[in-house]
């Protein structure tokens, strides 16, 4: 049974309602049936198509919608609805409203349960209290780190911080709970040489020389993401003017520019491997993905992890003794560019960050490159810059 949604009673659409609703609203177009059906009936089938379609366009976001006669007024059945349900509910806010990726929904909905596992699953969201958290938090400091720990609790305060803005719960219980300090982490990056080394590591043996350059290229050239890297396809790219479209966080879009290396890369891996690659898969009829920028050798696109250990594989080719990820490649390119005298606006904006505190962390300078500017700045230093 669907009530209508102008009534001013609490109304629970489920996953069946707006399938059965899609479907009669499928039924509804271009059918010779209705438009031969009386006046009357026609305004009637009218009144409910309209009336589903708002049903159906609404539910898609949230399976839970309150409508109740003021805003102050508590939802009536907000003490039957489980932990459980709640956190199906956020996870789909956060998809639909939010726009996060698959990978971040999928972090947020692992801490989630985690914390639901360890309570009772007859336990209702209003009955949770600040005591539930504390033992959660206490829990994890016997074997998590507190990064960790900071992480499952930010998602607890996200969590909650959703279900009071929709009068699901009438008071945050994780309100005056703190979270452990966590002390800034120098990010990992490479030097210089150590990039070009790294460029240079993929042989002629290598099956696919010309794309693992690419995107070693396209990874320290742009200091995009492994999951912007993935993503992008053949129309994001302007290899004549030079510029790359990133989709990047909540998919928010921005425009970096292409070094000439990565773009001289890039055309080699198209003109070549890529052109022999599909044309053998088509000939095969198998399917391909024609759209995406890099493929794997069965014509798909390619995934992060993937990605992550043919850079790890040539890292270590490469001799390099710290461990290679294809977010070393973003420190690095977000360091040099600082080193260079980049300002931090500037590489907030190419980095794609939010916040600039976030960019913050890479204003960290090697202990060589602060000499080398002391010694030819400072009056008393000994390089060119003394006076």
């Amino acid at each position: 049974r669907l009530k209508s949604p102008f009534s001013s009673s609490s109304v629970i659409f489920s996953s069946r309602a707006r399938a059965d609703s899609k479907v009669f609203l499928a039924m509804m177009v271009d059918r010779p049936r209705f438009h031969n059906c009386p006046d009357g009936l026609k305004i009637h089938f009218c009144w409910l198509y309209w009336t589903l379609n708002i049903v159906y366009h609404l539910a898609a976001v949230q399976e839970l919608i309150p409508i109740h006669e003021t805003a102050r007024e508590p939802l009536r059945f907000r003490s039957i609805m489980k932990v459980v349900e709640c956190i199906s509910l956020f996870c789909r806010w956060l998809e639909h409203e939010k726009g996060y990726s698959p990978h971040t929904i999928a972090g947020y909905n692992r801490d989630l349960r985690e914390f639901s596992g360890q309570l009772d699953e007859s336990v209702s969201i209003d009955a949770l209290s600040a005591a539930d958290i504390r033992k959660f938090i206490i829990g994890l400091h016997g074997k998590n780190g507190p990064s960790t720990v900071a992480r499952k609790l930010s998602a607890l305060r996200s969590f909650f911080r959703y279900l009071q803005r929709q009068s699901i719960i009438s008071t945050n219980p994780i309100e005056n709970i703190s979270g452990p300090k966590v002390g800034r982490s120098i990010p990992n990056f490479l030097t210089v040489d150590q990039v070009f080394a790294l460029l240079e590591a993929p042989a002629e043996a290598d099956r696919f020389i010309h794309r693992d350059r690419a995107i070693l290229e396209l990874l320290y050239s742009t200091g995009i993401r492994v999951a912007e890297l993935v993503s992008a396809d053949l129309d994001d790219l302007d290899l004549k003017g030079e510029m790359l479209r990133v989709r990047g966080k909540g998919n928010k879009e921005r425009l970096v520019p292409v070094g000439r290396p990565a773009v001289e890369a890039i055309r080699a891996y198209q003109l070549g491997e890529r052109t022999a690659l599909l044309t053998r898969q088509l000939v095969r009829g198998k399917k391909v993905d024609d759209q995406a920028l890099f493929l794997n050798n069965r014509g798909g696109r390619l995934t992060t992890r993937s990605v992550e250990r043919f850079v790890d594989k040539y890292g270590r080719r490469a001799g390099l003794q710290l461990p290679v990820t294809p977010h070393a490649l973003r420190h690095s390119f977000a360091t040099h560019l600082l080193e260079m005298g980049a300002d931090l606006r500037s590489v907030q904006e190419l980095l794609g960050h939010a916040s600039l505190s976030t960019t913050q962390k890479y204003t960290h300078l090697t202990l060589d490159h602060l000499s080398r500017i002391y010694d030819s700045s400072h009056p008393l230093g000994d390089g060119e810059g003394n006076s």
